[in-house]
């Protein structure tokens, strides 16, 4: 992420393992309540459009891109990078800047290490604004890897199947995890660019996506991302799901109708074990949208008077 005139400061945390994480505080450094913003992926990074649902005058947020991704350090290393590193990263920035506690807010890979965290930090977090709701179940993973979503975008399907070799058409996805982290490097790169023209194909409500050039190409952060998925997320199945109902701080959940990466049904399901919930509905994708950002805006201003 790029800083500009709201950044107070920026600096590189070590946590564990030879990583090195970046940090970015910004916004209005006297606000009352502290808002750490969690990326999604996993491998995503923080982006300039992430500022979009803050507003720097009044709310003071903290920013980090995790393990292997954006500024983070050795770039692209999958080697000790697990959701309980990250959690745990999370927590090595709470001590840093002396945070007792704080909201937490986070889209899709990082709506799921939020209530990960939450889980395992609870009087940390004061509350938690998320959107496009993840949890890292067996079943939201099988979603967007087996195609469940083909009703919707049949194409998007049939050239993720035409971009894997005939024999191993009957289960694309584990074909493109496999060679994702195999020895043959060009194969590893086709594999991560499938994968990722897969996520990418339906991630907004129309045709605005263009899979970028091939020779261009970088893999190293849908690599992550596979990594996580091959893994599940390095949780139990259902791990959030079932353990949900400890989390007793408010939860905001805003959730895109249409969201074909990260199914509504698992938004509706973790709000109804969430004992002090409320889920907001939205006409959106994956991607957030005007809607999106003006909830998840109001809902912010909400949790930090």
């Amino acid at each position: 992420m790029t800083p500009d005139q709201y950044t107070n400061r920026e600096f590189y945390l070590e946590v564990s393992d030879g990583h090195e994480i970046y940090v970015q505080d910004w916004g209005n450094p006297d606000a009352k309540t502290v808002i750490l913003s969690i990326h999604g992926g996993p491998g995503g990074g923080t982006k300039p459009r992430h500022k979009n649902a803050f507003d720097p005058e009044t709310q003071h947020v903290i920013f980090h891109d995790q393990r292997g991704c954006g500024k983070s350090l050795p770039y692209g290393s999958i080697e000790h990078n697990t959701t309980d590193d990250l959690v745990e990263d999370i927590e090595k920035i709470a001590q840093k800047l002396k945070l007792e506690t704080f909201v937490l807010t986070g889209g899709s890979w990082g709506s799921c290490l939020s209530l990960a965290y939450a889980l395992k930090y609870p009087k940390r977090v004061s509350s938690m604004v998320l959107t496009g709701i993840f949890t890292g179940s067996q079943k939201e993973i099988d979603w967007l890897d087996q195609g469940q979503f083909q009703t919707f975008y049949p194409e998007v399907w049939e050239r993720y199947v035409a971009a894997t070799p005939e024999k191993h058409r009957k289960n694309p996805s584990k074909y493109h995890f496999e060679k994702a982290f195999g020895d043959d490097t060009t194969k590893a790169k086709k594999s991560a660019y499938a994968y990722d023209n897969l996520e990418g194909g339906v991630i907004q409500l129309d045709d605005r996506f263009h899979a970028e050039n091939f020779d261009d190409y970088d893999p190293t952060d849908i690599r992550i991302e596979m990594l996580y998925l091959k893994n599940r997320c390095f949780m139990p199945d259902r791990y959030i799901l079932d353990n949900a109902h400890k989390l007793t701080m408010p939860v905001y959940l805003v959730q895109g109708r249409y969201d074909m990466v990260c199914p509504p049904t698992t938004a509706y399901e973790l709000h109804q074990k969430l004992p002090n919930s409320k889920l907001a509905w939205v006409l959106a994708g994956h991607k957030p949208e005007h809607e999106t950002w003006n909830l998840m805006q109001a809902y912010l201003e909400q949790v930090s008077e």
